[in-house]
Formats: C-alpha cells, sequence, structure tokens
C-alpha cells in the first residue's frame, strides 16, 4: 500500500546542526529496505502557485494554498503494509523530531 508523507516544517524550527546527515541516513535506510519509492525537499511555500479555474478563466495566485505556522518542506512516497508500518517508518524521520509528518494513505485511481 502507498502512503504520502508530506513533510512539515515550522518557520521556527530548530533542526540542529545533525539534520542533513540524520535525513541522509534515513533516506538511505528507506531506499535500501525498499519502502521509499520517492521523494524531495520542496522550495518555501513563499515560491508556491496556486491554480484555480472559475468560469472558464484561468486564474493564478502566488503562495501557498493553507497558510499557518507549518509549511510542507518536502514529501515522501512509501511503500507500507498498512498504516501502523507507514508509523514506523515515519518515525525514524529527522523531521518527526523537529517538525510533523502527515501521513495520507494514496487512494488509486
Amino acid at each position: 500500500m502507498e502512503f504520502l508523507f508530506f513533510i512539515a516544517d515550522a518557520d521556527d524550527t530548530d533542526v540542529g546542526p545533525d539534520f542533513d546527515a540524520d535525513a541522509r541516513s534515513w533516506v538511505e535506510e528507506t531506499d535500501g529496505s525498499g519502502a521509499r519509492i520517492h521523494g524531495n525537499r520542496l522550495r518555501p511555500a513563499a515560491d508556491a502557485t496556486v491554480v484555480r479555474v472559475r468560469g472558464g478563466e484561468v486564474v493564478t495566485s502566488a503562495g501557498p494554498v493553507a497558510t499557518g505556522v507549518d509549511w510542507i518542506a518536502g514529501f515522501d512516497v512509501i511503500e507500507a503494509a498498512d498504516l501502523d508500518a507507514a508509523i514506523e517508518i515515519a518515525r525514524k524521520h529527522p523531521m518527526a523530531r523537529a517538525g510533523q509528518i502527515e501521513i495520507r494513505p494514496v487512494w488509486p485511481l
């Protein structure tokens, strides 16, 4: 079963000096186990563009869909047997200690 991890950060989050090394270790571990299908960091929320079509017209706006303290800093697509297995993978992610991870099951078409 596929799960999407939204890696959420807060502007005031102190990730610590070892965060990059910890993140690389998590990626290597989950890639090595075959659990991680794909993932990457995202540019800051200020670089986002929202697209809507209203009355046949394309309307764009700068910035994220939702505003708040937290912003989506990255994502990972994970293959796991069930939600418990996905939680076990997420709990090892360094951002689980510095921010938060939203786990959402993928709903195939």
